[in-house]
């Protein structure tokens, strides 16, 4: 049973009620979940979790049970702006001024805003599956277009909607309670049954479509960037690095510190992979600079070998040789803060580091 020892509460804060599901010891941890998922879906991740961080799994606004924002012309209240005020908000309500940041797909959106705009509340931040809106649409392609056409058929008025709600079964016919639990799967069955919840959800990527982009243009037309450590994850088995390249490259525009690697999972990386998932987030929040040793036996990338150096102030160090490799055979490890300098790469199978040494998994 997922979210063992959690208590599920409802918060209210200034623009509603958000649902959440809060457990562990330790310091807060905030993590977001993706469309259409709600909080549940964090359940096995917020598990493996709880003994290192008191962990905070919401509904975000406009999903599962959490309020559902109020319409404006320009989506400004289902915005990644105002719901990352909504959420540090519902954080300081829960006693807690600052906290560790994760974000999966949507979730990652806001979890980028909040970084953004709430530098004093966000400690680190952890990206997976996500990019800044702007990079999205200002890359985007036929590729994109046909892969991710939904962006633009939920920007449209009040068609999706009725198109979700005549058979939300149907269009939702990738959910599964063999991936996600049956406990997981119930409650997002109910929510994508409600007219009003799914409402909040387009209206989460017509926020994207009308303003988050706008607030984008303008962090980076004035120069801003991130300033607490970054890690960006991404699946390797969905299609951000094939539509994108290198997401570490493209978020380094927007961050000032930040690595990141790839981890063998289809998008929904909490459900398919969940363990892989956690080590990495407690890895990189702890700052345990030998991430692959306290990853253990983690496959990264197939393609790669990769024996890490350590210099004289026990941090680890890598060159920029490998980045002339194709993006899906580079490594980037979560953790390492500093400049590259020193990394010895060669082909193999898959990555396997102890910190001083490399090994072949058979």
């Amino acid at each position: 049973m997922a979210f063992g020892g959690f208590e599920l509460q409802t918060v209210h804060i200034g623009a509603g009620n958000i649902r959440v599901r809060v457990g562990g010891s330790g310091p807060a941890l905030l993590l977001l979940h993706g469309h259409p998922r709600t909080h549940m879906t964090w359940g096995k991740v917020a598990d493996l979790l709880a003994p290192s961080f008191t962990v905070a799994c919401p509904d975000i606004p406009g999903f599962g049970q959490s309020y559902i924002p109020p319409d404006a012309p320009d989506s400004r209240h289902s915005s990644k702006q105002a719901k990352a005020a909504a959420l540090v908000e519902l954080m300081r309500r829960m006693g807690h001024d600052d906290f560790f940041l994760v974000g999966h797909d949507r979730g990652s959106l806001t979890a980028f805003r909040m970084a953004m705009n709430h530098r004093d509340a966000v400690r680190k931040l952890v990206v997976v599956d996500g990019l800044p809106v702007l990079e999205h649409l200002e890359r985007a392609d036929w590729k994109f277009a046909r892969d991710w056409y939904h962006w633009f058929f939920f920007a449209q008025p009040d068609q999706p909607e009725r198109v979700i709600s005549a058979d939300p079964d149907a269009w939702y016919d990738k959910l599964s309670p063999d991936l996600m639990g049956q406990a997981a799967y119930a409650d997002i069955h109910e929510a994508i049954h409600r007219p009003e919840t799914v409402h909040g959800m387009i209206e989460d990527y017509r926020a994207g479509i009308r303003i988050d982009h706008v607030h984008d243009k303008a962090d980076r037309d004035a120069g801003r960037k991130i300033g607490c450590p970054m890690l960006c994850l991404w699946s390797l088995r969905d299609d951000i690095e094939q539509i994108y390249g290198d997401p570490v490259a493209i978020w380094k525009d927007w961050a000032i510190d930040v690595s990141g690697f790839g981890i063998d999972s289809g998008h929904h990386v909490a459900e398919e992979n969940p363990v892989v998932l956690a080590k990495a987030i407690v890895n990189f929040l702890t700052n345990q600079h030998r991430c692959a040793g306290s990853l253990g036996t983690l496959s990264l990338l197939s393609g790669v070998k990769a024996k890490s150096r350590w210099n004289e102030f026990n941090q680890p160090t890598y060159s920029e040789h490998a980045a002339s490799w194709p993006a899906s055979s580079r490594l980037a490890v979560a953790g390492f803060q500093h400049a590259p300098r020193s990394l010895i790469v060669e082909r193999s199978s898959t990555i396997w580091l102890d910190g001083t040494s490399s090994r072949r998994s058979r």
